[in-house]
């Protein structure tokens, strides 16, 4: 380009530069007038006495002339700018740049003594955990969670049992430092329970709040031991409550993938999430397995150590009865599982309450 060229587009950039700043000359005076109020960051300008009457303000080339009635005060523009810059600088917070939370959580505890002989008080439990917000959510301040987690509790009449959960989780969850949030989805009415179309019920719902990537699906009464039992998820579905006290502390098959799992939302998607046609107790964990298995799948699971579980003894509940067809449907999962899950689910939702400890939704699931 011809230096001619280039010094002509300089001296317009430059014009426009200065046009651009005697535009602004008002502004600024009226911002430094503001601004002098400050006897802590503007001293050197603060020449007049405080009962200064103000005249009038001029300007000219880098100049401004402040007039009062009893002086004047002279001072740079470029000099002024630079001293408001300077000040604004200082006022405005930077925000605060989060690094990612650890793989491993340093708050972990390990072992923990979980106990029922002893009421719960959710009052009490509200208390103690005053970073929740309301409908039961929470993520870490000082550091951003690696996943952010639904936990998903099928429910009906079992209000005790869920004190003791709520009790033992929220404090579990935040010392694995999740971004987490737990829905109770509760069956209404009186018809016969279908948990697997609930835990559906419950992955469609928490996704309307969040942008949730992976999801716990529980059972109301099982609580973990050990804290180093990480409510999240991995490359592969992941079975959590692989020990529990029920079973002596053993995992009572090796297909089985009852009690509380982990998957993550693309796994849960590749499978069609739970099948909708359980109704009844069995028989819905080992068809999520045959699902798994047949999408080339594998379940990971923790140690036996770290996975142990307790779980709250009680007896079985009304119209919840062990389902008969259970082995029949277990038998043509594969025919089943691309036509019966949650892209067919269907409910109707009853009501929503938010309270500081979860979110609970009340819907209507049908019938058998």
């Amino acid at each position: 380009m011809p230096e001619s060229v280039l010094l002509n587009v300089g001296f317009l950039g430059k014009s426009s530069v200065v046009l651009v700043c005697l535009c602004g000359v008002h502004i600024i005076v009226a911002l430094f007038l503001y601004l002098t109020q400050s006897p802590t960051k503007f001293t050197n300008y603060r020449q007049m006495p405080s009962d200064s009457t103000l005249v009038n303000v001029t300007s000219q080339t880098h100049r401004i002339v402040i007039r009062y009635d009893n002086g004047t005060v002279e001072t740079d523009v470029n000099k002024l700018i630079y001293t408001i810059a300077s000040v604004i600088k200082d006022d405005v917070e930077e925000p605060t740049i989060l690094e990612s939370c650890p793989e491993t959580s340093p708050l972990l505890v390990g072992p923990m003594r979980v106990e029922f002989s002893e009421k719960v008080d959710l009052d009490m439990v509200r208390k103690e955990n005053p970073q929740l917000v309301m409908g039961g959510r929470y993520k870490p301040s000082d550091c951003v969670a690696l996943q952010k987690v639904a936990l998903i509790i099928p429910f009906r009449n079992r209000d005790e049992h869920l004190k003791y959960w709520l009790h033992y989780i929220h404090p579990i969850l935040q010392r694995q430092q999740l971004d987490y949030g737990i829905y109770v989805i509760q069956q209404e009415g009186q018809d016969t329970f279908n948990r697997a179309k609930l835990l559906n019920v419950g992955y469609a719902e928490a996704l309307k709040e969040y942008d949730y990537d992976c999801f716990i699906f529980s059972d109301v009464d099982i609580i973990p031991m050990d804290d180093r039992n990480t409510y999240k998820c991995s490359s592969q579905p992941r079975h959590l409550s692989v020990s529990m006290d029920k079973f002596g502390f053993r995992l009572p098959y090796k297909q089985y993938f009852g009690g509380v799992s982990a998957m993550s939302k693309q796994q849960f998607q590749k499978i069609n999430g739970f099948p909708n046609n359980y109704w009844g107790w069995g028989g819905e964990d080992d068809d999520i397995f045959n699902r798994l298995t047949f999408q080339g799948m594998k379940i990971s699971r923790p140690s036996g150590d770290i996975g142990k579980c307790r779980m709250i003894r009680h007896s079985r509940d009304k119209k919840n009865e062990e389902n008969p067809q259970r082995f029949k449907k277990i038998a043509h999962t594969k025919q089943t599982m691309n036509t019966d899950g949650i892209k067919s689910l269907k409910y109707k939702v009853i009501n929503i309450e938010k309270d500081q400890l979860y979110t609970k939704i009340s819907v209507d699931i049908g019938k058998p």
